[in-house]
């Protein structure tokens, strides 16, 4: 079923828009529409200019909330406060936060700047000599440093001996090794171009470490640790100071948010202005229960209007589509969305699809065990996890479960119960002119014939709210298509039975007139809607030429189209054949099964085949139904406001 809209237009002081949508609104779902775009024939309208004065104050809401929601912690129900209320909160704790932000901030600056000096010295630490000594030397020069192992070791065998220095080494890797050099003043130019030779390179030691390497490192560590500790305790400040105001920072974001969002609705608004005052208009779709709400509530509200337009011919806007169907057949709703949305006048296939699609499925896949399987397995997992697609799988369990009675099958095994109808892969009938078939094919084929019909009917159902006289009468799934495939079942159906068939001239005419017409359709629609005649491109020639070959279309797809049913008794069949393989592989018929076998057979055949019957139905259902009398054109009800009533 599609719920019934009303269109409402809403208005009153500019001002008080804030107050209208924040009380009103967002309890109702109404989906709002360009009141600019609809209200073409009111004059003066303007859009509204005003800036979100909301947004940033929401989005600082919405930083310091997100902590407290990843962290699942229990708020229970949240007290609606004031809007001021919501500003002084958000802005009290937040200029907590920063404060704790920017002490935060200087001590982490001041961690990596120790850790750098502490990196700096690290590899010197065997230098067991007071550094502020060193670094105060008058006539020595000293030099901090690293040279590659290979020309450490030159330089030692070669060099070393035959110039005027002393170095000490402190420490080496796989790479390098860390040397302090001295060198008298007058001659260090001369030296430090020697150990440059060499690739040596320099590390500048600043004057700010006290007693040797290694104090001076411990000292750096603990310096290091003391400010860490500092940050963590600012870190469980801010923690704590969130914690402590849990509910009243949730309660402030919800409120701002909902402020934030309910400004937008600006964008939809339209404002015009009268001699005295400035008034808001907004436009948009309600359910019908919804609208006699809305308008009782408002009804003591002095400072809103509302007007409800009862004509839908008046209104630019298609009316949306909001579907609304028994909790049995809600899961089926997301077949009807994939396809695309019954427009609002339209019909809403989704019974139909739960029923056809359930029966189908359960007449291709009958089995009593495996079917029972399916419809427990389903319905567990939908009520843990609420999936449409595991509702669906229920549903066709349950007529699996049905037909597997019907066919004797319970896990393949098709001598423990008799059928309560027949064996599919069994039965077989004699059909005049044909000969022998097999039973389930023919019953197939009727199923097919009699879902045909319907939606023929269902397309011309659809037509006379559309006003589409074209495929009223004369569609191939209109009034003529109905009669000529209607009289073909009924000729079909008393040949087989062995019943008189009408006379050729009765036949002539529900064969022959529907044709006629169907051939004549664009004429005698402009000759019914009273419009100008228009010539047929290329002429009559053309016009008759394209007209024969349209109509052998038409013949073809209607052949065809009966003829796709046949899968469903084929895929019943084979659904038998495979069974009897999998029992076959088990040594059943030795009366000692392997129940190993039995039970994977038994899975592999659930899952492969009742997933490719699930597509086959699908394909019926959507190129045997739905392209007959479906359009699916609709535009879904996308509601403004929280829905909180």
């Amino acid at each position: 079923m599609i719920e019934k809209m009303k269109f409402l237009s809403i208005t009153g002081p500019k001002a008080d828009i804030d107050r209208v949508v924040d009380k009103y609104l967002s309890k109702y779902e109404i989906q709002l529409e360009n009141a600019l775009a609809e209200l073409r024939s009111v004059k003066d309208l303007r859009p509204f200019t005003e800036t979100n004065p909301y947004k940033d104050m929401c989005s600082r809401a919405e930083e310091l909330a997100r902590p407290l929601k990843e962290d699942g912690g229990e708020t229970g129900e949240l007290p609606d406060v004031s809007l001021d209320e919501a500003l002084d909160t958000v802005s009290r704790i937040s200029s907590d936060l920063e404060a704790c932000d920017k002490e935060r901030d200087t001590l982490v600056q001041r961690v990596a700047a120790l850790e750098e000096s502490r990196a700096r010295i690290s590899p010197f630490t065997d230098l067991n000599y007071n550094l502020s000594a060193i670094l105060h030397f008058k006539y020595i020069r000293f030099r901090f440093g690293r040279i590659p192992k290979d020309y450490f070791r030159k330089f030692t065998d070669y060099v070393y001996d035959t110039i005027d220095t002393v170095y000490y080494k402190c420490s080496e890797d796989e790479n390098y090794v860390w040397i302090v050099y001295f060198v008298p003043e007058s001659i260090s130019k001369k030296i430090d171009a020697i150990y440059t030779s060499m690739h040596f390179e320099r590390y500048l030691i600043p004057d700010e470490y006290e007693g040797t390497p290694m104090e001076a490192g411990e000292a750096l560590e603990q310096q290091i640790e003391g400010m860490k500790k500092q940050i963590e305790a600012l870190e469980l400040k801010q923690k704590s100071c969130l914690e402590r105001n849990r509910t009243a920072i949730l309660a402030a974001e919800a409120r701002l948010s909902r402020y934030a969002k309910n400004f937008d609705v600006r964008k939809m608004a339209a404002c015009t202005r009268n001699k005295h005052s400035t008034f808001y208009i907004l436009c948009g779709w309600m359910t019908k229960d919804q609208a006699e709400a809305f308008r009782e509530e408002i009804k003591n509200d002095d400072d809103v209007f509302l007007i409800v337009e009862e004509d839908h011919s008046n209104i630019l806007s298609k009316p949306p589509t909001k579907l609304k169907n028994p909790k049995l057949f809600k899961p089926f709703e997301m077949f009807i969305q994939m396809y695309g949305l019954p427009a609002y006048e339209e019909l809403d296939p989704t019974i139909l699809i739960g029923l056809t699609y359930s029966f189908l499925f359960g007449f291709m896949f009958g089995d009593a065990g495996q079917g029972l399987c399916l419809l427990i397995g389903g319905f567990l997992l939908y009520r843990a996890k609420k999936l449409n697609l595991a509702a669906i799988i229920s549903c066709c369990g349950f007529f699996s479960t049905i037909f597997g009675f019907l066919f004797g099958s319970i896990f393949g095994f098709e001598d423990i119960i008799e059928p309560l109808w027949l064996r599919p892969a069994d039965a077989m009938m004699e059909l005049p002119f044909i000969g022998r078939l097999n039973t389930v094919f023919v019953v197939a084929i009727a199923i097919g014939m009699g879902i045909i019909l319907l939606t023929m009917v269902l397309n011309i159902i659809n037509s006379v709210r559309e006003k589409d006289t074209e495929k009223i009468w004369f569609d191939t799934n209109g009034a003529a298509g109905l009669v000529f495939y209607g009289s073909m079942v009924l000729t079909i159906v008393l040949f087989m039975t062995g019943r008189p068939v009408p006379a050729a001239a009765v036949l002539a005419v529900m064969f022959g007139l529907p044709l006629i017409l169907m051939f004549f359709k664009e004429p005698l629609t402009a000759f019914l809607e009273k419009k100008a005649k228009t010539a047929a491109p290329g002429g009559k020639a053309m016009f008759f030429i394209q007209g024969f070959f349209e109509l052998f279309e038409v013949l073809l797809s209607y052949f065809s189209n009966t003829l796709s049913f046949v899968r469903v008794g084929a895929f019943a069949v084979s659904h038998a054949a495979m069974m009897e393989v999998v029992l076959m592989l088990a040594d059943a018929e030795a009366g000692d099964p392997n129940w190993i076998v039995v039970v994977l057979g038994n899975l592999f055949v659930c899952g492969m085949e009742g997933l490719i019957v699930g597509i086959q139905v699908l394909r019926l259902e959507y190129y045997e139904l739905f392209s007959r009398f479906y359009r699916g054109s609709g535009r879904a009800f996308k509601p403004y406001g929280n829905a909180r009533a």
